[in-house]
This record gives structure tokens, sequence and C-alpha cells, in this order.
């Protein structure tokens, strides 16, 4: 069937549906999907009549929580090695799912050696083992079933994400407008036969590579992922050509969910003198094929671009900045934060050569995985011993923990306007404590006014204690900048001494009048402000944000945010709601 009679093809099934199918056929080829949903029947309903799309010989692995290395990539059998006196390998999830389909649930938690071992292999499609004392080398084609369930910033690793083809959701899919899939397994079986036979024309690959870069989009392997995307679709409605409506389905599937920018319009060309029309042919006839086939402004970039910014949904500003925020965050807080090693306490993240001394814990496992390989080298064990053991045999735990996250609010306090500033940091204090309980981070408060700067509120997670605190805080006077900056870097420093992962932000206009030694003056107390600003930054290595309240934003807060490596944000007569959201996005 040519492409001509059949390009609305891709039109008749959903994208969930068409998704399911795309995976199907091609697999490994297109990486995997990634299916935002959460868990629930509308999420299970589709994973089975997924799984009715493959034929009954197809793997199907899930990776369980804290599932460790050896069972993923596979090593030594330690049974069965014990029994015998010589290595025996055991085949681990990925090298049984050749193939196949691996399943990820919560792949927004996945931990980083999961992930990576899954960039490896669908890199390249083999599986090489080197521990234990075993080196094994097999073929793994396998595709990804990304379940992300991830709430606001939680999301998988960009790298992951950079092998993963298809991407869709089902958050707004009710389980009453969820009907049964109308491809059939055998719909796969002929589209996989006629996957290899799709030709792409350069023109329409050359689109492709243009609305990649009109969204955003700078990793490579998209364009290539899209352009085996393109011809499964093509495939899927029996064409043996790429048109314009696998064009549009491609978009919803591969490209919009990676967008991270609007697309702009082209720049219009210059205008040039049209070349002449070609002679007429002496039989009079006109060139159908030219109109007949694919034309370039069917499938140019320009239409494609159109196409897309067509079918951007109506949230797309907040979920770019969203996804912004995310990829420009290095730690985040509470349960975010800074991971560091820990002899007793924390997540198991392996085990190193080592006896159990100052407090260590024995892996007993991975010791024992360590001695079995080598019980038949080994001379007699003495008084009856079954097995013989070395101090090179002993492994400890390794575990990591996460440092606790505080975030300190240094609050001008100063000037006529300081009670509408105070009434707002009151209400987005009180707004950010209520998210600690959840996240498990701390909130502190400096204000600055007259000639001082005091630590009002030390980091606490009690809401009582910090709403009485706020309220006894009173305003006016003048403004001491380079003291709140001072006391701001003493107390930053001795969080990150406890182990925290300290976070501030500064709410000021940044018009300094009092200097180190209490003498007035703007001139000579905006050059200590900057002056401390700089002994600051060699003092604690903290992230956080100067928040310009003024009025009208003015240079000088800005010039202290560059001072301070800070981010500077202008936010003139927000309120308590806004101040809060700024400060989640641009700290939390």
């Amino acid at each position: 069937m040519s492409a001509e009679n059949n390009a609305g093809g891709a039109e008749r099934w959903t994208d969930t549906e068409l998704a399911a199918a795309c995976l199907a056929v091609a697999g490994h080829a297109l990486g995997g999907l990634r299916l935002r949903a959460r868990p629930g029947p509308v999420r299970d309903l589709w994973i089975e009549q997924f799984r009715a799309l493959l034929s009954r010989d197809t793997p199907w692995r899930k990776i369980p929580a804290h599932c460790s290395e050896a069972r993923l990539m596979g090593g030594l059998d330690l049974t069965a090695t014990l029994r015998t006196g010589k290595p025996i390998a055991e085949e681990g999830i990925l090298g049984a799912a050749h193939r196949g389909m691996v399943v990820l649930p919560m792949a927004e938690r996945a931990p980083a050696f999961l992930q990576s071992a899954l960039c490896r292999v669908l890199d390249e499609p083999v599986l090489r083992v080197q521990r234990d004392g075993l080196a094994l080398e097999q073929r793994c084609e396998v595709a990804v079933l990304m379940l992300d369930e991830g709430i606001d910033e939680e999301a998988p690793g960009e790298a992951l994400l950079d092998r993963i083809g298809l991407s869709v959701g089902l958050d707004a899919v009710s389980i009453r407008d969820t009907d049964a899939f109308q491809i059939t397994s055998a719909d796969i079986e002929t589209a996989r036969d006629r996957f290899l036979t799709v030709s792409v024309s350069e023109q329409q690959l050359l689109s492709i590579s243009r609305a990649t870069q009109a969204l955003g989009i700078d990793s490579p392997r998209i364009w290539v992922l899209a352009s085996r995307c393109v011809r499964v679709l093509a495939a899927l409605d029996g064409c043996t050509e790429v048109c314009s409506g696998h064009l549009d389905a491609l978009l919803r599937l591969v490209l919009l969910p990676r967008a991270t920018q609007l697309p702009s319009p082209p720049e219009s060309p210059q205008e040039v003198e049209p070349p002449p029309p070609p002679p007429a042919s002496d039989s009079g006839e006109t060139d159908d094929r030219e109109r007949t086939s694919p034309s370039e402004d069917d499938l140019s970039e320009e239409r494609l671009i159109e196409a897309a910014e067509a079918l951007l949904p109506d949230d797309v500003l907040a979920r770019l900045a969203a996804e912004r925020i995310r990829r420009q965050r290095q730690t985040a807080a509470g349960k975010s934060g800074v991971l560091h090693k820990a002899k007793l306490r924390g997540r198991p993240c392996g085990s190193v050569i080592g006896l159990p001394r100052g407090g260590s814990r024995l892996d007993l496992l991975a010791t024992l995985r360590t001695a079995a390989p080598w019980q038949r080298l080994r001379p007699p064990p003495i008084g009856g011993a079954q097995l013989r053991l070395t101090p090179q045999d002993f492994r400890i735990r390794r575990y990591k923990q996460r440092s606790p996250s505080v975030t300190l609010f240094v609050v001008d306090a100063s000037g006529s306007s300081a009670l509408y500033r105070l009434a707002e940091a009151k209400g987005a204090v009180e707004l950010l404590l209520a998210d600690c309980y959840v996240r498990r981070d701390e909130v502190a408060l400096v204000a600055f006014k007259g000639h001082s700067a005091d630590l009002v509120l030390p980091p606490t997670r009690s809401l009582v204690r910090a709403k009485k605190s706020l309220a006894a805080l009173p305003g006016g006077g003048g403004t001491p900048l380079a003291a709140a900056i001072e006391l701001s870097g003493r107390t930053l420093e001795q969080l990150e001494r406890r182990g925290c992962s300290p976070v501030y932000v500064l709410l000021t206009d940044g018009r300094a009048n009092i200097s180190r030694d209490g003498a007035t003056g703007r001139t000579a107390a905006t050059e200590d402000a900057h002056n401390a600003a700089h002994a600051f930054r060699l003092i604690t290595q903290a992230r956080g944000m100067v928040i310009d309240t003024s009025p009208r934003p003015h240079r000088t807060a800005a010039e202290l945010a560059e001072a301070l490596s800070a981010e500077y944000l202008p936010l003139p007569n927000a309120d308590a709601r806004k101040l809060q959201n700024a400060v989640k996005a641009a700290t939390a």
C-alpha cells in the first residue's frame, strides 16, 4: 500500500495504542518507552494489552526494587559454586531478557548503577560481566518499558531518557474512557516484516532534524530514534513510504515530550528573482509526478514546525519551565539532599575490601562469593573447617546517606515597606514549613535592620516555634546589609560543618545604608556589602538566590547577586504564594 492512499492511517489509533504498537514492532531499535502514569487500573490495563501484542515466547522481565548489580548483570552462583568447588555463573535479569522487554518500575528513583547498565546495553547490545573471577559476554537486545511515576521534579536520569525513543502519558486517561486496542498481534507481525523495507526521503530526514532543533532537542540520538520510529509508523499503516501523517504522529510520540523550548518561526529568506519557468514539453503534459509526490511544502521543516506548534498542549510553558529548573538543579532539598558515605546507616551501596573494624559491618555474601572460586587452590583447612578464608576475601558494607537540607531566609526588615516584606516573608516561611514535613528539611530566618542582623529563627521543622518567632519580629530602621551577609555566611558555614546541605534566600532591595562600623552612608555601606559578599564566597559553597523586593527592580540587587554568585530574581509586589513557588523552583 502506498503512502498516498493511506496517509491518515496513523490517526486510526490513539497515541497510547500507537506507542505500544511501535514498541512491539521495533523493540530494541527504539530503545523503549517511557510511560508516565500513576499506579492504577488504567496503567495495569495498558500493560496487559501491550503484552498481548507480543508473541508468547517474548521474554518479559521486571527489575525488582533494590535490585543488586549481581542480580541485574549476572555473576557468581554462590550455592552451585560452594557445592561444586568451581566457579558457576548465574544469569542476570538483562541476560534472561534477550530479545524481549525489561520493565523498570519507579524509573524516576532508579539508582545510578542500574541506569548506567541499561544505557550500556541500549548503546551496544552486548552484556559483559567481569566480576567474582568470571569473564562473561553474551548478546543482549532488550527494550526498556519505563514506568515513570514521578511528581514535579522527579524524573529518570537524562542519560537513560536520551536512549528511550517513545514517551506517552496516562494521567489524563480515565478507566471509563479506556478501550481495547484495535491493533492485533497479527498487525504487529505484518508491520515487523515491512519495517525494514520502508523508505524515508532525505527531505523528510532533514525536516525531522530541523524540527528537533526548533524544539530545543540537542541530542543526535533523538534524531536517530525518530528516523526509526517514523518508519515503524509507516509500516503499521501498511505503507512503503513515509507521509505527512506519520510525521505528525512522530511529533506526538517522540519529539514534543522532549521539547525544551517553543519553536520560533523560521526566518524569511531574502527576496531573490524567481528562476524562469521550465520549458513546456512537446507532448503538452505537465510534470504530474512532481505534483503527486510528497512536496517540499507538505514535508518541509516549516510545515513540521507549524504542526508542532499546533500539537503543543496548553500547559507547555509551565512544563518547559519546570523541566529547565529540574535540569539546572545540582542538589535538591530534603530527601534529595547531598549524598555522603556512611558506615552504619543509610542505603547499602555495595561492598569493598576490608576487615570489619572500627564499626564497619561484614558483608557475608560478598565475602563468600569472593572466597568460593579459590577453595580447591588453597591448602587444606586446619581444625576441621570447611571454608578456607584469607584476609583478602573479607568485604565490608558501604552505605550512602543523604544529608539534611536547610533553607535560610535572610530578610531585609528595614525601611517604610518593611511591614509588607515581613508579612510576605512570614507567609512564605510558613508555607515552606508545611512542605518540610514531607521533605524533612529545615527552615531558618535571619532578619537585619537598624545597625545589626540577628538569627531570629534557628534551623527548625517546628511550625509552632516558627510562628512564634515570626510573630515577634518587628520592622523599621536602616539597612545593615554587610552585617547580614557576614552573619549568614557564618550560619551557613556552621550548617555545612554539621553535614547539612544549606541554601539561602536573601530578600532585599540591595540598597545598603549602614556600614560595618555603624556609620551611615550609602556609598561606604554598598562597598562593605560587596566586600562581605566576596568573603562570603570563600567560607561557604551554599547555593542561593537574591530576590529583589523593590517596587522597581534596581541594579544594586543584581550586582549584589553577582558578587554572591547567586541567582537573581526580580519579584516586586509578590505575595506569599508567589514567593513560595519562586523559592521552591530556585532552591528546592
